[in-house]
């Protein structure tokens, strides 16, 4: 059996799946793309193996604070009389992020708090009680940063973060002007489409064979629909109706094993 490697072998896998070249599969070319890429997204958004989690690096330049400190227009006239108007400002407080990234999590500020500095209290912990793991408690140390972790979380917080893939923009609500100069990083927790391109290996997974393969069924009984009904030569007639509706029936099967064994768990939020 050959293995689909690429997308135009994964395209004849699906095709022969389907009875090619014994029955011609009445489906064009492009139409065949279209079903593919559909599974490609549906996969990459509910497969826990379509997306990966990485961790991304990105240094601030003068043009993001530049931008982040002006504001856009949004003139808006009004819907009754449209004679009054109003300008509403919006901050371009964003960074470009790339169009894999399907979703961002965290942003880890890049702070140091592992500073040498005599007066910092991490600092004076290690040196007074911490000299020597023999010397004091283990657990004395770590309820300490825990509460200076909280501390700092409810003093100074984290910053606000804004992301939606469609736009391909990372929004930071935070004071650019203060919180970041130019050359500082910023550290991002994100989840990135796997690239088939890249990674070949996602063209041999077996939902998205399946699905693919039905995805392009039911494009073949949309098509055959059309002559539903008309005798061709021979006596012959064409039951596009039937192939769309088992297509069908199959890929409701394949979304719901997908949610039930396949996607990731919600995220726990606790407030």
């Amino acid at each position: 059996m050959a293995i689909p490697s690429t997308k135009a072998t994964f395209k004849e896998y699906c095709l022969r799946s389907l009875g090619k070249p014994v029955i011609e599969i009445n489906v064009d070319p492009d139409q065949v793309e279209d079903r593919i890429d559909e599974a490609l997204q549906y996969f990459a958004q509910y497969h826990y193996d379509g997306i990966e989690r990485v961790y991304l690096k990105y240094q601030i330049t003068q043009a993001d604070i530049d931008r982040a400190r002006s504001d856009a227009s949004l003139p808006v006239a009004s819907d009754i009389d449209g004679t009054t108007t109003a300008v509403w400002k919006e901050q371009k407080n964003y960074i470009p992020v790339p169009s894999s990234v399907m979703s961002i999590v965290k942003v880890f500020p890049m702070t140091d708090k592992t500073t040498s500095s005599m007066f910092d209290i991490r600092y004076q912990l290690r040196l007074n009680d911490l000299y020597d793991f023999s010397s004091t408690s283990i657990m004395h140390y770590q309820m300490t940063m825990e509460h200076l972790d909280f501390l700092d979380h409810i003093l100074v917080g984290e910053t606000v973060i804004r992301h939606n893939q469609h736009q391909n923009r990372l929004y930071l609500d935070a004071d650019f002007q203060t919180d970041y100069s130019a050359n500082d990083y910023i550290l991002i927790e994100a989840y990135r489409k796997v690239d088939p391109a890249t990674y070949t290996d996602v063209w041999d997974d077996i939902f998205l064979k399946r699905y693919a393969t039905q995805l392009i069924k039911m494009q073949w009984g949309a098509n055959l629909s059309k002559f539903q009904g008309i005798q061709m030569l021979g006596g012959v007639a064409l039951n596009g109706e039937q192939i769309y509706t088992q297509a069908q029936e199959e890929i409701n099967k394949l979304e719901e094993q997908i949610q039930l064994a396949y996607e990731l768990p919600p995220m726990h939020m606790i407030g």
